[in-house]
């Protein structure tokens, strides 16, 4: 999957436990384990101002894009 999400990173920075965080942004443990074990298929803006706002941080420190190292390459896709 392409999209990492950080937020187990952010929440070990803070020294915040998962549950603290839940309460805090509306969600239970059980979906911000979902969003942190990268099994969410969308985050809505609304979660995830939330999120920024609870750890006061960007939407960029929770989510970041890695290339896929399996899928082909847009040149390689192109050539074809």
């Amino acid at each position: 999957m392409p999209i990492v999400v950080r937020i187990d990173v952010e929440l070990a920075k803070r020294k915040m436990s998962v549950g603290e965080f839940a309460e805090r942004v509306g969600l239970t443990p059980a979906n911000v384990a979902v969003l942190k074990n990268g099994r969410a298929k969308a985050v809505r803006f609304s979660t995830l101002e939330a999120m920024c706002r609870v750890l006061e941080c960007q939407p960029g420190d929770l989510l970041e894009w890695v290339e896929d190292s399996h899928a082909p390459s847009a040149a390689h896709e192109a050539s074809r």
